[in-house]
């Protein structure tokens, strides 16, 4: 039996760009599988009959949710900041990280902010970049633009630009030199004030789950057998959340099995350590989800 539309918890994802991959990798390992959508089906069901998600473009979330069409919304916390609607970002989920920066052509002597006074800036974040100059003291005209930003210096329609970059290589490919980081960001969950109160355990049903996808990631869990008489030396390698896990080994009275959670990329050189200390038969496991 289906659940009234006023029950459900509707989450807006992305259908596109960037984080829209990320995005639904996250929800499957965090068990809310989602059905597909396209563009002709904007709005699916999950295996969760009480959530369904819509599927749009990243820029429309943060006002979604702060409409109520939707109840939480998964988008990037420059979104939010350039839309400048009242939500609640309730978690950092880790993915898409990203810097808004103010860039420049190379042979630019602008080394500062200030250095552009009275300048033409480029961008697709007017908003945020507006906030920016105007905190610096500094007039600038924004030229609002809807793509291929880092082409705009090297034809005519801007001195600099306030733009997106991970890596820094497209900025790099286009000639242009980062003068200052203007905003740090990545993807958020995000929620309507008022839905979180209406809707509250289904709500923190959810915020639960992607909390402990967000928890897990890159950790592994190892097992391993250890004769009793080298656990100390065992103990002193294993780094462990809480110290390690040791339990009886029934068919064996001088074995224990010892278990922890370790960091991914401790796990090279730490089955070495643990041989020479004395474990044997170890498993290393992949970690979905940790709660705490």
């Amino acid at each position: 039996m289906s659940s009234p539309p006023s029950e459900r918890v509707r989450l807006a994802i992305p259908s596109k760009g960037r984080i829209a991959a990320p995005t639904r990798e996250l929800l499957e390992k965090s068990g809310l599988h989602v059905g597909e959508g396209n563009e002709r089906r904007l709005i699916a069901g999950t295996s969760d009959p009480q959530v369904e998600v819509i599927f749009a473009r990243p820029a429309d979330i943060p006002e979604y949710v702060a409409n109520g069409v939707a109840d939480l919304g998964i988008t990037g916390h420059d979104m939010v900041r350039e839309r400048g609607v009242q939500v609640d970002e309730i978690l950092d989920l880790q993915i898409g990280g990203a810097r808004l920066v103010l860039a420049v052509p190379e042979e630019s002597r602008a080394r500062a902010a200030e250095d552009l006074h009275g300048a033409r800036i480029a961008t697709e974040f007017p908003r945020i970049t507006r906030e920016f100059f105007d905190g610096r003291g500094v007039e600038v005209r924004v030229v609002q633009v809807g793509g291929a930003c880092e082409a705009t210096p090297h034809l005519g329609v801007a001195d600099a630009i306030v733009d997106l970059t991970a890596s820094g290589d497209t900025l790099r490919t286009h000639h242009l030199r980062v003068v200052e980081e203007v905003l740090a960001t990545s993807t958020h969950l995000i929620g309507n004030p008022a839905s979180r109160q209406a809707k509250r355990e289904k709500v923190d049903e959810i915020v639960l789950a992607l909390e402990s996808v967000v928890r897990a990631r890159g950790q592994c869990y190892l097992m391993m057998n250890v004769k009793r008489s080298s656990l100390a030396r065992i103990r002193k390698v294993l780094p462990g959340l809480s110290g390690p896990t040791v339990m009886d080994v029934a068919s064996d009275e001088d074995l224990v099995a010892v278990h922890a959670v370790v960091e991914e990329d401790r796990i090279y050189a730490l089955i070495t350590q643990l041989k020479r200390a004395g474990a044997r038969d170890i498993l290393v496991m992949p970690i979905d989800r940790m709660v705490r």
